[in-house]
């Protein structure tokens, strides 16, 4: 069964093809009776036909040149799922640091952290407050399990705004559910965030839910994402990415995973290992190290999410100009035993996937008092590995000696699909690249346009 159907883009694609209004309106006829069986085949026409007269409407190309101009976008001819965009790799990096460009530096307020730091969350001071800000999309993959996606970008989102040296005040949800999705499926969710929300003490404060693409877009799909909004006590709490030295000893928690574990999980199979995401842990750690006011004095935290260990310390590696190296045998000792099974039996590195763990940048002096915090609370905490100066590299050390941990295309392949579209990059990445720097430029160009125009006006 399909969980969803784009009509109004299934419509341009088949007549870009050469496809006749005929032949279309047939194919989105048998679209739409897929789950709309309700509706008589003359109802589905009539639909059809709205929507082929909407399609050809707006390709009419508007006078003057400026609306169009403003209409149109970029066309890279690089396609999302090619450039592994999402996939927490080397080309999903690569795009959101073109993202970050676009979004530039901050005008008119003291930002002090903002995506051109590639960081967890962003950061503004406003009279004398800092304020932290996160927000984070629900697994794809999760649609068909509501309370989970809930459950699991709420604590994603909270994760972010914790590292950073702040303490959450109040969370938002965006809600978007396709036309023939069951409206429990929105409760299910908020059920979800409202878990998360009473388990944490975060109050829920607002949001909004919508349909994927109106009339548009059938199926059964939601997607969605939370934010968070924290308080940190002054810029010094911020313990930003940035901050990392190179004399930096690398602590890190105990990890279960979120929602790629419970993917993983309920994708091969094992629903029974989806329980052991199901905790606050990362909550509590972050919790401690606020209380006893040892966050001020570490340098940086961040979680092991994007990519896994592979995928954030290559950031950090690149942002700081600095070489990491990890043991092994610790960072092995720290994952969950039944996720760790899990991942082994489907051949899935873990070092590649996000583990939901906490990782701390601190000097050695302030590493008895961070574990002995952490452990207070029941929390598995131990030393993985440290920083050293020197050209920008992650390396493993086991007992066959190092080993490179740099970041792959895409993170580690956690489903069936996923290895069968694999992790390895195209053979035409560099081509690929620059056509995506091309579009990106262009957009720019585009947004400085727009923002002439408007303020001549």
């Amino acid at each position: 069964m399909i969980f969803l159907s784009d009509l109004e883009g299934l419509s341009r694609k088949l007549l870009s093809k050469g496809m006749s209004v005929k032949e279309v309106k047939r194919r989105l006829i048998d679209e739409i009776l897929v789950y709309k069986d309700k509706l008589s085949v003359e109802a589905a026409g009539r639909l059809a036909d709205a929507i082929l007269e909407e399609v050809r409407n707006s390709k009419i190309l508007p006078k003057p040149d400026f609306v169009r101009f403003v209409l149109d976008y970029t066309k890279s001819g690089v396609k999302m799922g090619v450039m592994g965009v999402g996939s927490r790799g080397e080309g999903d990096f690569f795009v959101h640091r073109r993202l970050a460009e676009i979004a530039g530096l901050p005008t008119g307020s003291r930002a002090l952290l903002y995506p051109l730091y590639h960081d967890d969350a962003g950061a503004v001071e406003i009279k004398g407050n800092v304020l932290v800000t996160a927000v984070d999309g629900m697994h794809s993959r999760l649609s068909d399990f509501p309370f989970l996606a809930g459950f699991h970008v709420s604590r994603a989102t909270l994760r972010d705004v914790y590292v950073k040296g702040a303490r959450p005040v109040g969370m938002f949800v965006d809600l978007h559910l396709a036309d023939d999705g069951d409206v429990g499926k929105l409760f299910d969710f908020e059920a979800g965030v409202s878990a998360v929300s009473m388990l944490t003490e975060t109050p829920i404060l607002t949001g909004s839910t919508l349909r994927i693409g109106g009339d548009m877009v059938i199926g059964d799909r939601i997607t969605g994402c939370v934010g968070a909004i924290g308080v940190a006590e002054s810029e010094s709490m911020l313990a930003a990415r940035h901050k990392v030295k190179p004399d930096s000893v690398i602590l890190m928690t105990e990890g279960a995973g979120g929602g790629t574990i419970c993917t993983a999980a309920i994708y091969s199979g094992r629903p029974d290992v989806v329980l052991e995401t199901l905790n606050i842990q990362f909550v509590k750690s972050c919790k401690a190290l606020l209380g006893s006011g040892l966050v001020g004095k570490l340098y940086a935290m961040t979680d092991v999410t994007n990519g896994g260990v592979r995928g954030d310390a290559s950031e950090i590696s690149k942002l700081s100009n600095i070489a990491l190296y990890f043991d092994e045998k610790e960072i092995r000792g720290l994952v969950n035993s039944k996720v760790l099974e899990l991942l082994e039996d489907r051949g899935i590195d873990y070092l590649g996937v996000s583990l939901d763990a906490l990782m701390i940048f601190t000097s050695e002096d302030r590493v008895e008092e961070i574990v002995q915090q952490v452990r207070k609370v029941g929390v598995k905490i131990s030393k993985v590995g440290w920083v050293e100066k020197g050209v920008p590299k992650v390396a493993l050390i086991t007992p066959e000696g190092e080993k490179d941990l740099t970041l792959k295309f895409r993170e580690s392949a956690y489903t069936k699909i996923k290895k069968v579209v694999g992790e390895e990059a195209p053979y035409d990445l560099d081509e690929l690249k620059i056509k995506v720097e091309d579009a990106a430029k262009k957009a720019i160009e585009k947004r400085d346009k727009v923002v002439r125009y408007l303020v001549d006006q």
